[in-house]
């Protein structure tokens, strides 16, 4: 079969064209038609101006039939040979375009930035409703709820610890935190030691068993510091300066787990700060602040340090259990972290022990110190995984705030207004941390820039944006006519 625009001569109309050039305009005319249908579709015209439209597009089609074909667009001049008019008019927009170096694309439709653009501003009540729908989703209101009972375990520790202090007059942390170990030891351990293969724990201490010694080192420093502050220096000192350590992870986190954050981010993290210091200053006003310490400067330092201690523990934690396994990390960390803290106990506390005056009540109060830092470490990076280490510590801050209130009942403290106003400052600067979630900064392969990828942090964000993906076509004419149909 002979081509369209290859007809025998002798058999053009009054106008000089042969029935199969007649046949091609028509076929382009009718694409022309549907995609000035789908222009007037995605601009979402009001129904005001459909007679106006409608006759422009009756105009349009009346010069697309009486125009040369030189005056086409160059995509239109050779028609389809191989594609049914039913499978252009099909209503959905083709990107066009021609094989050859000197042929210009087809207009393209405009976004459908355009159509919302021009459509009207939305009332008070509706953006009411469209922030709702925003921050209080199932992924959101399931992070704050992990988020609190983290804080709520943080809660119960503080609460025994200074129980032990108060009433009994027994410090000793590193004795604490070692039978947490042993328990992490105990249960975690002992699941690595049954693994087979290459998770098992022989072949994890052959290739990494000096990555997880640093790391328990730093874990059970990060732990002894904070708590020998409170020898030194002030309650506010602690509760402000412990806040150090949410800028130092989130720096370890860009560089280290290559995170990107938005402006949403830095100013869901001011809020926390600003919550927080409402609380040191509702502390201030209750006179809770009897005590300068020995050394303040001592103190200070040493809450620095333990906070940025916390910072290189959880953004080392978001990394292995993430990436490799919640098991792995936690039968590493209590196997190394029983030894580390069993020889500082020998050398640091070892008189501190001897001097107790132990009971039942002593006793029990050490197991329920011990089970809720064990239900704190086997939690963690439960919640870490489904978020991110920044937002973990983010919904944490509240845990001071738990220990005042039981601190009302249990050692008499004085109630104010701002432990509630902090507390309410402090998780709405949590809920807008994580209504938006960060990007994870992709490494380059090529000198061709790629772009960001979504990251974990606060991932269950992006499933339904995922679904709402529309694949792009795009309808290629060769010189020989043959048509390419590229899916992407």
């Amino acid at each position: 079969m002979l081509p369209l625009s290859r007809e025998a001569p002798g058999c053009a109309d009054a106008l000089g064209y042969s029935p199969g050039e007649r046949c091609q305009r028509a076929i382009l005319t009718g694409l022309f038609e549907s995609c000035l249908l789908t222009v007037n579709d995605l601009l979402r015209k009001p129904p005001a101006q459909e007679k106006d439209f409608a006759e422009q597009l009756s105009q349009q089609r009346s010069r697309a039939l009486a125009a040369p074909s030189h005056l086409l667009p160059p995509c239109l001049r050779s028609p389809p040979t191989q594609l049914s008019r039913q499978q252009l008019l099909g209503g959905v927009w083709l990107q066009m375009e021609a094989a050859g170096p000197e042929d210009a694309p087809c207009p393209r439709a405009p976004p459908e930035t355009a159509g919302a653009a021009a459509a009207p501003p939305r009332s008070f009540p509706s953006l009411l409703l469209g922030i709702k729908g925003k921050l209080c989703t199932c992924h959101i209101l399931k992070t704050v709820a992990l988020g609190q009972v983290l804080s709520l375990f943080i809660c119960g520790t503080a609460v025994a610890s200074q129980y032990l202090a108060e009433q009994y007059k027994v410090n000793t942390p590193m004795l604490q935190s070692f039978i947490n170990y042993c328990l992490l030891l105990l249960v975690y351990t002992t699941i690595l030691a049954f693994r087979r293969g290459s998770d098992s724990i022989l072949q994890i201490l052959k290739r990494k068993w000096w990555k997880y010694i640093l790391l328990a080192l730093v874990d059970v420093e990060a732990n002894y510091t904070i708590v020998k502050a409170y020898q030194y220096t002030t309650l506010t000192s602690v509760q402000l300066l412990d806040c150090f350590g949410i800028p130092v992870l989130m720096a370890l986190s860009w560089f280290i787990l290559r995170a990107r954050y938005r402006l949403i981010h830095f100013i869901a993290v001011a809020v926390c700060l600003l919550g927080v210091g409402a609380m040191v200053g509702a502390d201030i006003l209750a006179g809770r602040q009897n005590s300068e310490g020995s050394d303040v400067v001592v103190g200070d330092v040493l809450v620095l340090l333990g906070a940025s201690l916390y910072a290189v523990s959880n953004v080392s934690e978001e990394y292995i259990v993430k990436n490799l396994s919640r098991v792995e990390f936690l039968g590493m960390v209590g196997l190394f972290g029983t030894f580390i803290s069993g020889l500082q106990l020998a050398i640091v506390e070892r008189t501190d022990i001897a001097h107790i005056q132990w009971n039942w009540k002593i006793v029990l109060l050490f197991v329920a110190f011990a089970l809720c830092m064990f239900g704190l470490y086997s939690f963690m990076p439960v919640v870490i995984k489904v978020t991110s280490a920044t937002s973990v510590n983010l919904g944490i801050l509240t845990a001071d705030l738990y220990s005042l209130f039981f601190g009302l009942f249990l050692f008499g403290y004085q109630f104010s207004g701002l432990y509630l106003l902090s507390f309410g400052v402090i998780m709405v600067g949590f809920v807008l941390y994580c209504s938006t979630p960060t990007r994870t900064a992709e490494e380059a392969t090529t000198s061709v820039p790629q772009p960001a990828s979504i990251g974990f942090d606060n991932l269950g964000l992006k499933i339904e944006e995922n679904h709402q993906e529309t694949p792009a076509a795009t309808v290629q004419f060769t010189k020989e006519e043959n048509v390419q149909v590229n899916m992407g």
